[in-house]
């Protein structure tokens, strides 16, 4: 189990479970009985907090290598920050003491191409227009998706303050590669 470590150490176990998934056939992160007992006994203590879209490709867990209890994930789609991610944010640094928060995009966005088409129909019009905030003019998909993250990373500091620690990153789903943007 993890427990008190620096946003350093926690950047660190990111990169290196990313440089492990891109060459792995399977999650080689701990799903045993004996991790699901002992966060079950001693509660979880996660190293990052990963704000990641809700696209079935991109799955946090994986891309960078972890099992149960060392990330705190939360989806939804266009990794848009509204006040229930914020919420989770703020429990996940306060009450886990997390150390580090990611906002982490992706290539071939669903939430960020209906943006950039102009789709506000229905409840997805909630996401779309937030993500048109962020992205303006832009069509570009990859660098649509690049704006949207770096939006997101400034609506939390926004929030928090500019020395809360949070990094974003935009995930290649045909790569399994990891830009860090800021």
């Amino acid at each position: 189990m993890i427990t008190n470590i620096s946003k350093e150490e926690a950047m660190r176990r990111l990169k290196e479970g990313n440089t492990e998934f891109i060459g792995c056939s399977r999650n080689p992160g701990n799903v045993s009985p004996q991790i699901r007992e002992e966060t079950y006994v001693k509660g979880q203590h996660p190293y990052a907090t990963v704000i990641a879209c809700s696209d079935s490709r991109e799955i946090p867990e994986a891309i960078f290598s972890c099992g149960i209890g060392e990330i705190f994930t939360i989806r939804v789609a266009g990794n848009v920050i509204a006040e229930t991610q914020l919420a989770s944010i703020e429990y996940a640094a306060e009450h886990l003491g997390v150390p580090i928060t990611v906002v982490l995009g992706h290539t071939n966005c669903g939430a960020v191409a209906s943006a950039c088409e102009g789709c506000e129909e229905g409840h997805i019009g909630v996401l779309t227009h937030d993500i048109q905030k962020a992205i303006g003019d832009e069509h570009d998909l990859i660098l649509a998706s690049r704006r949207n993250v770096l939006y997101q990373v400034a609506k939390i500091r926004n929030a928090f303050g500019k020395d809360f620690p949070v990094v974003g990153a935009l995930y290649h789903i045909e790569s399994g590669v990891i830009d860090w943007l800021i």
